[in-house]
């Protein structure tokens, strides 16, 4: 039996939904939430050198949109272990038919979805639950130097957030808008 189905997200293909074979019994469950050969089949780096776990007291928490610049450009694998969350994925590079373009997924201890987020992206989330926990690996170690944070709220996004007056960090509050944060990603067009 293949412990995972894999698909793209709807309008930003890079970014994968993918859905963890669940095995129940009188007992209650077990699922695996990485198997290296099976995430490396579909394109997922081998290699994940943080671990980080979100714990929210609140439901109408957000934290995002953030992203980590090269040489310490990151990618997650994002998935919700207690509660619910909104979670959005942005395509900040710059030059991608899909610039500026956003996707939402619901990820919740009950429906165990877990999302792969590629570097050139930025992510967020909101929670809809309290309290709600989201545990990520990311592909490099955090980097203070190199963090940053787009507005949650931008206009040119457009992200269709279900309310409107979340609790935020002072950090997220006052983000730049995507046009004056300090991007440096450029769309590649793939090789064929």
């Amino acid at each position: 039996m293949v412990p995972f189905k894999f698909k793209p997200a709807a309008g930003l293909p890079e970014v994968l939904i993918i859905e963890p074979e669940v095995y129940i019994d009188e007992r209650g469950w077990f699922l695996e939430s990485y198997r290296r050969s099976e995430f490396e089949r579909h394109g997922i780096p081998t290699e994940f050198v943080q671990d980080n776990h979100s714990f929210s007291a609140r439901s109408g928490t957000l934290r995002g949109l953030h992203f980590q610049k090269p040489p310490a450009a990151q990618a997650k694998l994002v998935r919700c272990v207690a509660g619910e969350a909104f979670d959005v994925a942005v395509d900040i590079r710059k030059g991608s038919p899909t610039y500026c373009k956003w996707v939402s997924m619901k990820l919740s201890s009950e429906n165990r979805v877990i999302v792969w987020i590629p570097v050139g992206f930025a992510h967020g989330f909101l929670t809809s639950s309290a309290p709600t926990e989201i545990e990520y690996k990311v592909t490099a170690e955090y980097d203070r130097t190199l963090d940053r944070a787009i507005l949650w709220n931008d206009p040119r996004i457009g992200i269709r957030w279900p309310i409107s007056n979340p609790l935020l960090s002072s950090k997220d509050a006052k983000a730049p808008l995507l046009d004056a944060v300090d991007n440096s990603f450029v769309w590649a067009k793939p090789e064929k």
